[in-house]
């Protein structure tokens, strides 16, 4: 069992109240997802419950976690600085019970995970290795030390579809308390039988949590009622309200008239005006208590939204956005050839969705497809990198990094989009390395509107967007008039977004039925 009790988190920084008074019981067979919009502080409670140290330089924190013997194993959303200098084999190395396991146990982990056996000595850097071979590293050394919590913060980012479908499995057969974040919606709806929302309201100015003992989809439907039958009966309770104003505001009017009008010769019919009017009065103090008591309308964190591209971004149905041909792909450092004879063509508007196992190339595939439709003149191409920090600058706010000119009017309009995009004035206004990823990527995307682009060049778009946020990025995609390249392994993303999906295999692009 894991038990936190009255939980409390403050940043240092703002003082800003991001947790407040938190419990929460996990017991052997709790599948629990934590989800919210970028920057509530979900990952800063995953990281608590692992090691409270981790947050103690920017969080104020009061409360109490009981561990009873469980032995936790923690996923974290990125490497540690240290980790990324390590080689694989001294990465796997940091944990002791990896010499103890066998080579079928290590075959039985390089066949789950989709990896080559060898892949536990190489000599590669941690660093250099793609986006979803630094997970499976990661998941795998967790699960050599055989822990019985598993805290994973962001497990599906950068796997591949396989890799994801095992991962649904592990969660659903674990046998003891898993605790997760992720923003794949069909990897919460398949796996999760406890949701933990937590939400800013109120312009992030007020913190809420909600605790639901139900799978993700009965809790999203069974929320969704709730709000429409309070807001019903919050309209309901105001109506009642404005026609009981009115009946008492004429009331009222008519016995202030009265006593304003009687003749001082009836000092009898005065004194029961004054009786009147102190019961209109008292009934006025009673409507006010009642006021008090009247159900509110709903409070909730909605998800963002903002427009991608206009009329302009259009491209003719015949036109052709790229005709690419690469004969062989290699890896960053040359040294070992991923994929021979590629071919791409894209036409008109179509949304291309490029899938494929981890470290088949995919990512520095697209970097070149980039490099080439960036340099054009006869298109305006715009590019998402999966590590932001390839194009954001850190140490700018994202107003700064938006607008270079300093008109006071761009600046204002990028403010309004910003608020759009629930940034808070303190957020605008802080440098970009303190944000979340979800964050990042929204300036990224704002970016991309501003811009006027008509060919968008995308490495996992969605993954670092809430399951709030995710559907209205989907739909924005879906409707962009131009045309869209993109590296995803979010299911949804797939279906709904992409008119094409190709697997980048040894041997090229191949397009999937």
């Amino acid at each position: 069992m894991l038990q936190i009790k009255n939980l409390s988190f403050t940043h240092k920084k703002d003082l800003k109240e991001i947790l407040k008074d938190f419990s929460c019981v996990l017991n052997d067979g709790d599948k629990a997802v934590i989800i919210g919009e970028e920057g509530n502080g979900k990952s800063t409670l995953l990281k608590w419950i692992y090691d409270p140290e981790l947050i103690e330089d920017y969080i104020e924190v009061s409360g109490e976690r009981i561990l009873n013997k469980e032995h936790l194993g923690y996923l974290p959303q990125e490497l540690s600085e240290q980790d990324k200098s390590k080689s694989v084999y001294e990465f796997f190395m940091e944990e002791p019970m990896f010499l103890d396991l066998s080579p079928k146990e290590l075959g039985k982990y390089a066949k789950d995970f989709h990896i080559p056996v060898d892949f536990f000595y190489l000599e590669q850097k941690m660093k250099s290795l793609s986006g979803g071979e630094k997970v499976k590293a990661q998941m795998i050394r967790l699960l050599i030390g055989k822990p019985t919590v598993l805290l994973l913060d962001e497990p599906s980012n950068d796997i591949d579809i396989e890799t994801l479908e095992w991962l649904e499995t592990l969660i659903k057969e674990w046998p003891h308390i898993v605790l997760y974040i992720s923003h794949d919606e069909t990897l919460i709806e398949n796996t999760t039988n406890m949701v933990i929302h937590l939400e800013q309201i109120r312009h992030k100015t007020l913190c809420r949590y909600t605790i639901a003992n139900m799978p993700y989809l009965q809790y999203k439907k069974e929320r969704l009622s709730k709000f429409e039958k309070q807001e019903q009966q919050a309209l309901s309770d105001r109506r009642d309200k404005k026609i009981r104003d009115e009946k008492f505001r004429r009331i009222y009017q008519r016995v202030d008239y009265e006593q304003a009008v009687i003749s001082r010769q009836d000092p009898s019919g005065g004194r029961l005006l004054k009786k009147k009017m102190h019961a209109v009065k008292a009934l006025q103090h009673r409507f006010e208590r009642e006021d008090e008591n009247m159900t509110e309308m709903p409070e909730q964190e909605s998800a963002i939204f903002f427009k991608l591209g206009d009329k302009n971004s259009a491209i003719p149905a015949g036109k052709t956005v790229i005709e690419y041909y690469l004969e062989n792909l290699y890896t960053p450092d040359g040294e070992r050839c991923l994929s021979s004879r590629i071919e791409l063509q894209v036409r008109g508007s179509e949304k291309i969705g490029i899938i494929g196992t981890n470290g088949a190339g995919k990512t520095t595939l697209l970097r070149k497809i980039a490099e080439e439709l960036l340099a054009r003149d006869d298109i305006h191409a715009e590019y998402m990198p999966q590590n932001y920090e390839e194009l954001l600058n850190m140490d700018v706010t994202p107003v700064e990094f938006l607008d270079e000119s300093g008109d006071k009017q761009r600046r204002t309009m990028i403010r309004t989009y910003l608020g759009a995009l629930k940034y808070t004035a303190d957020e605008m206004d802080h440098p970009i390395a303190g944000l979340s990823g979800g964050q990042k990527a929204k300036i990224l995307l704002l970016k991309m509107s501003l811009s006027n682009a008509n060919v968008l060049i995308l490495d996992e778009p969605t993954r670092n967007f809430s399951p709030l946020s995710a559907p209205v990025i989907r739909q924005m995609l879906s409707d962009f008039p131009g045309a869209i390249i993109s590296i995803s392994h979010d299911r949804k993303y797939i279906e709904e977004v992409c008119t094409k999906v190709y697997r980048l295999m040894e041997n090229g692009l191949a397009l999937e039925s």
